[in-house]
């Protein structure tokens, strides 16, 4: 088991009162498979996956990350273990308008110590996986919306991550569009192997994914796999 979320609480302060954003959530996503999680807005999506990515901590519950407890690890032990065992895919690009395509992932394994011509190797490897090799040497405003987000999710794989966490990466796009991207997700959570977790108000594309998990006011429920 890859990712393990277990009986998962998160309650925020709400002026004179408490919300809660997560009630007793409990998800397993397996190595190699892809978990879509839907629902409506302010229903705990972000919620969730901003505590599979470590970046909040929960009142109860245990994240395990690839056979890993978080619980009691200090700020720079889950700085370290993000950096080595999570990819994040933001809804936003966010890319760095001075470097192109292939700096942008350079960057990223550069900052954890590789030399420069095997960061330049790994990230004209990802680059050809979400079909952007001959796009390298371009920087972002040369890019259309979906190469950007193609490069987004190559740059978080960068690291060789073990949990692929993805918020609303077609939110931006086109229906065809969006399900190219949806495709390549796929694609890459079964030829990387990882854990990935797809947070998504669309649910037109999903008829790939491994299971879909429905959040509605902090609480989870796991329906039947997808078809």
């Amino acid at each position: 088991m890859s990712l393990d979320l277990t009986d998962i609480t998160l309650i925020y302060p709400d002026g004179e009162n408490r919300l809660t954003a997560l009630d007793r959530v409990t998800l397993e996503v397996p190595k190699g498979t892809l978990t879509a999680v839907v629902g409506p807005s302010g229903s705990g999506k972000s919620s969730l996956l901003a505590v599979a990515a470590t970046l909040i901590t929960p009142d109860t519950g245990t994240v395990t990350i690839d056979g890993q407890a978080t619980t009691g690890m200090t700020r720079a032990e889950l700085t370290d273990l993000r950096r080595h065992k999570i990819g994040i895919v933001f809804q936003q690009p966010n890319l760095l308008p001075s470097l192109t395509a292939a700096e942008q992932l350079q960057v990223m394994a550069q900052i954890d110590g590789r030399k420069p011509r095997t960061a330049r190797d790994r990230a004209m490897e990802l680059l050809d996986g979400v079909g952007l090799a001959d796009q390298a040497h371009r920087r972002p405003h040369q890019l259309s919306g979906g190469q950007r987000q193609r490069v987004n999710i190559a740059r978080a794989l960068m690291n060789d991550p073990t949990v692929l966490l993805i918020d609303e990466p077609t939110s931006a796009l086109d229906h065809e569009r969006g399900a190219a991207v949806i495709d390549l997700i796929t694609r890459l959570t079964h030829r990387q192997a990882t854990a990935t977790v797809l947070v998504t108000h669309d649910r037109t594309h999903l008829t790939a994914v491994d299971q879909i998990a429905e959040v509605r006011d902090g609480r989870l429920r796991l329906p039947a796999a997808a078809r």
